[in-house]
């Protein structure tokens, strides 16, 4: 029976996890992050080949 508590305490503590994940990847693909926002054509260095 102890498993069965330990085992569903790991559950919770994933569930948070992943919850804490999806939140952060949701956030920076929505461009809130201003770090990660593009910057545009203007913001990439002349001569740079992509």
């Amino acid at each position: 029976m102890e498993e069965v508590v330990e085992l569903k305490k790991e559950i919770e503590d994933l569930r948070t996890l992943v919850h804490t994940l999806l939140t952060v990847i949701m956030e920076e693909s929505d461009g809130s992050d201003q770090a990660l926002r593009p910057t545009g054509v203007e913001g990439i260095p002349r001569g740079y080949s992509m």
